[in-house]
């Protein structure tokens, strides 16, 4: 057990199991996730093991040992660093007698808490409902705190969480408000594709310094704190290229290990501007001493978004720290956006790469084809038009996927 100072906050002890070389790293990232919910860390419990306990995530001597230590240091909180169980959670707390804030648990409140559109409120809004409901059981009074501190920011406090009848009522609600929002986000979709507007969308490892490359090139004035998830609502801005072209530049929100799945559910409406954006800025903290790992995280993220060959940049931030930069090729960027270095050539990949793939084809659509007809039209800027007996012939502006997913309507 590790024992650390405390300044007034409310106390917090880390517990984890530690199963590969990655959990240790995990364990520290952990501590950086209670300081941005509030918490200060005053020890850190392991355990080395080869799997978890189903009952009480740590063995029966090991919870003894916590206990003493929550004891004669004040403890307010336990906080674990993975998913728990509501029975799991219930087990904990008979034998320590405080709070028990699982890892998914101390994202979603970390979530709650830096939400501010209203769309971002409801998304959270929703993982945590989904992440509540079936913990319930075993959690019992738990959820019912109010004003406890970590762990209790969102839904806990409309004591919605008491009756699953209203909680079910009240995820369906949600849902139906983000399914109109995601309708409205496809119809401006749809205007940028007409206005022959790339898309390109920054992603990235929370922290690696998205927000600061978006207001280094954008002047957006996105809050941007040396904190994990310092900014979540995403946010969207035109960005004239040194050639003079525009595209829409969007800021998503960091990934992270472990990112809860129903965090992921939730943000799928907004994740989904992934999909269509033309071009990916991967930023990467290069100077992070895992970065190997941050780097699998993300890309893990888009396999899962199905957006893993959407063309990328590497976007390689904080390289002033390095003793040697790396030369600059391909699809790899060396920046530094605090320092404003390399920010030029960043902008001259970004304008090679957004306007790399627009191509000018033939379409014929036979009256039958309406749907792919309609598809093109959305999503393609039309240059000509024309009607016979058969069917349209349009002659359109279109990119690199819309030619794929139309190729067997390209006229030769």
């Amino acid at each position: 057990m590790d024992n650390k100072i405390n300044d007034g906050k409310e106390k917090a002890v880390l517990v984890g199991v530690l199963i590969d070389d990655d959990d240790r790293e995990s364990i520290e990232e952990l501590e950086e996730l209670a300081n941005t919910a509030g918490a200060e860390v005053v020890g850190v419990m392991t355990q080395s093991r080869t799997n978890i306990d189903r009952t009480s995530y740590i063995g029966k001597g090991k919870l003894m040992e916590l206990k003493e230590f929550i004891e004669n240091n004040d403890v307010d909180a336990v906080i674990v660093n993975d998913e728990l169980t509501g029975i799991q959670i219930k087990n904990i707390e008979d034998v320590v007698n405080k709070k028990v804030i699982d890892r998914t648990g101390l994202i979603l409140d970390i979530f709650a808490k830096r939400a501010k559109s209203a769309e971002g409120i409801l998304q959270v809004e929703l993982a945590q409902l989904k992440y509540r409901l079936p913990r319930l059981q075993g959690i019992g009074n738990d959820l019912s705190r109010l004003g406890g501190g970590i762990g209790t920011r969102g839904p806990g406090e409309t004591k919605l969480e008491t009756d699953r009848r209203h909680i079910k009522e009240r995820i369906r609600a949600i849902e139906a408000k983000i399914d109109d929002l995601r309708r409205h986000r496809e119809l401006l979709r749809g205007r940028r594709r007409k206005n022959e507007v790339p898309v390109v969308a920054i992603i990235g490892y929370t922290n690696a310094g998205k927000s600061t490359l978006m207001n280094v090139l954008t002047n957006a004035s996105v809050y941007a704190e040396d904190k994990l998830f310092a900014t979540l609502d995403p946010t969207s801005r035109k960005l004239v290229l040194p050639s003079g072209r525009e595209i829409v530049l969007i800021d998503t929100v960091g990934f992270i290990r472990k990112l809860p799945h129903d965090l992921v559910e939730a943000f799928k409406s907004t994740l989904e501007e992934l999909k269509y954006a033309d071009v990916l800025l991967h930023v990467i903290d290069i100077s992070a001493k895992d970065v190997m790992h941050k780097i699998g995280v993300v890309e893990g993220v888009l396999k899962d978004l199905d957006v893993i060959n959407k063309p990328k940049i590497n976007v390689y931030n904080k390289s002033d720290l390095l003793d040697k930069v790396p030369e600059n090729k391909g699809d790899s960027v060396y920046i530094s956006a605090k320092e404003r270095i390399g920010i030029d050539e960043l902008l001259k990949a970004v304008d090679r790469f957004a306007y790399s793939d627009l191509f000018i084809l033939d379409f014929y659509f036979s009256y039958a084809n309406s749907n792919e007809y309609l598809f093109l039209k959305k999503n393609s800027k039309i240059l000509k038009e024309e009607y016979d007996e058969k069917g349209i012939k349009i002659k359109a502006q279109v990119s690199a996927m819309e030619r794929n997913v139309l190729k067997d309507f390209i006229v030769s």
